[in-house]
């Protein structure tokens, strides 16, 4: 699964490597968790925009937006025929902008958070989904991050891992004429081992108030 994930990447670079037109304001955040506000890429108007939506997903259908605390992961091996993602699947894909996230290891009665990020701390993006939810009041749009079988660097810490994105998969992926079994198709394989880097932090991250760079420095 994915729970907890940074991005404190200069807004330039995340303009840059998403074709964004304008620049965004974005506060470096170094333990995002779910149901926060958290930045997604998705098509609109034939471009890609930076928009923001709360940590998991809401489908439109659902009676209440309480179910997003559910949703913050989709398999990747069965999102085309989950209700909650198959229709955002076909319509609604984003990008997640990330330069790092952290799983958690079981050590006898304790859990010991790992950080995972590309070896020189580069942006990325994780494969993602958004749906918009149209209860009372405001309207609520929501996204939830894509996960697929762990790769070598993170099976000794946790069986599953987020879909991590190549640049040239940006595009087909929010691409709507792309159908979502064939999008799908090019995100089912785990990142190769060699392309991500681990180590251990300290329990700071356990809390998402602790979101400064203290959260994900090694631990000593």
């Amino acid at each position: 699964m994915c729970g907890r994930f940074t991005l404190a990447t200069p807004a330039a670079q995340i303009a840059e490597l998403f074709g964004l037109e304008h620049t965004p304001e974005l506060t470096p955040r170094y333990n995002i968790a779910p149901s926060q506000q958290v930045a997604i890429v998705r098509r609109a108007g034939g471009r890609p925009e930076l928009a923001w939506a709360r940590w998991g997903l809401v489908p439109s259908w659902a009676r209440d937006p309480a179910m997003g605390a559910r949703t913050i992961n989709a398999r990747c091996e069965t999102v085309a025929v989950k209700p909650a993602f198959r229709a955002a699947l076909r319509r609604r894909r984003c990008l997640i902008p990330a330069d790092g996230f952290y799983e958690w290891r079981r050590e006898g009665n304790r859990k010991q958070p790992f950080y995972f990020s590309l070896p020189n701390g580069s942006l990325f993006a994780f494969a993602g989904l958004w749906e918009r939810w149209e209860g009372a009041g405001e309207p609520l749009e929501s996204c939830t991050i894509l996960t697929t079988g762990a790769n070598d660097a993170v099976a000794p810490v946790h069986d599953r891992m987020p879909v991590i994105l190549a640049p040239e998969a940006h595009g087909p992926w929010l691409d709507p004429s792309v159908p979502g079994e064939e999008a799908l198709a090019v995100v089912l394989a785990p990142l190769p081992s060699l392309t991500l880097r681990c180590y251990p932090v300290s329990s700071l991250v356990n809390n998402p108030a602790n979101d400064t760079p203290d959260a994900r420095r090694p631990l000593r």
